[in-house]
């Protein structure tokens, strides 16, 4: 009997190490919370992943893992070894989504997204880019707990059980990624803060759909700061607003906020939604133009004059069109 166990147990270990994947196509397991040995091996079975349910315990228990295993979703392949499967349960949850935070997205805005698709909630994602605790260097010390404009637009691969500060975390990391080559030594030189700058890239972002007029929104903006005059964007009315609207009122204009810049001088207090790294170059590379004015054409295109009655003609044709 004793060789019998040994031999046993030598086959088990075998299998265990050394018997191949049988498959590459995707088999999804839900392991619920305080969820059994034996419940997990049963159902590892079933699916195809584990080839016995009674080896995936006996070697459980040989190994002392039973207690090891993580509730929550995973992608496994059929016929695995034991070892990889042990291994992927311990090290938790492994089912990944991709999101897509696209370019001009708020705060709350990202967090619906990334709630639409993880076990991440709205309210908790929103409340960890509050925290306030992740140090970034552009952004002042009195306006940490603000991520405003810092969580970068890009598609993500995300696992589906994480946590709302982890995502949080790998947005702020991708941002560092991105402008790891961006000479923000520039911004001085056009009087303003990288901080500023990323403001304004926020700014353009909302305002510029070609990426060949983004520099000559940045230049309006730099040239209506550097004249006092009120930038007069509807995208900062539209982001003071509670509601996104298609069309702005006069009443709208009139909105009490230190982000209306039709009422306020100068620069919003933050950005206004995550830029692309396209609107940050522009941002710190305006266009050597004297306009002061543009008004939309449809297209995505803009007219840009320095003239005020030229501006006016043209707004007026484009609003009777």
């Amino acid at each position: 009997m004793a060789v019998l166990a040994i031999l046993t147990i030598f086959i088990a270990l075998f299998i265990h190490y050394f018997y191949p994947s049988q498959g590459t196509e995707t088999v999804y397991v839900t392991i619920e919370e305080g969820e059994s040995t034996s419940s997990i091996a049963t159902k590892l079975h079933q699916e195809g992943v584990v080839t016995s349910s009674l080896l995936f315990r006996f070697l459980a228990w040989i190994e002392g893992k039973q207690d090891n295993f993580k509730a929550g979703q995973y992608v496994f392949n059929p016929g695995m070894h034991y070892g990889e499967v042990f291994s992927i349960l311990e090290e938790g949850p492994n089912y990944v989504v991709r999101v897509t935070i696209p370019e001009g997205l708020t705060v709350s805005q990202t967090a619906a997204k990334v709630s639409e698709a993880t076990s991440v909630t709205v309210e908790e994602f929103e409340a960890a880019a509050a925290s306030g605790d992740y140090q970034v260097p552009i952004i002042p010390p009195e306006k940490q707990d603000n991520l405003e404009g810092f969580l970068f637009p890009k598609t993500y691969e995300l696992v589906v059980e994480v946590s709302a500060r982890s995502v949080v975390e790998r947005l702020l990391g991708q941002f560092e990624i991105e402008v790891a080559d961006v000479d923000w030594t520039k911004a001085e030189g056009l009087g303003v803060s990288p901080y500023e700058a990323t403001i304004i890239a926020s700014l353009i972002e909302r305002e510029a759909i070609l990426d060949d007029e983004r520099p000559l929104v940045a230049a309006v903006i730099y040239n209506r700061l550097n004249a006092g005059m009120r930038l007069q964007i509807d995208a900062t009315v539209q982001y003071a607003l509670p509601q996104w609207k298609d069309v702005l009122t006069y009443e709208d204009l009139e909105t009490p906020s230190p982000y209306n810049t039709y009422l306020h001088y100068g620069l919003p207090p933050t950005p206004i939604c995550s830029p692309g790294k396209s609107s940050i170059v522009a941002a710190l590379n305006p266009a050597d133009v004297d306009y002061i004015y543009y008004v939309a054409t449809g297209g995505g295109g803009h007219f840009f004059t320095s003239d005020y009655n030229e501006f006016l003609r043209v707004k007026e044709e484009v609003q009777n069109q």
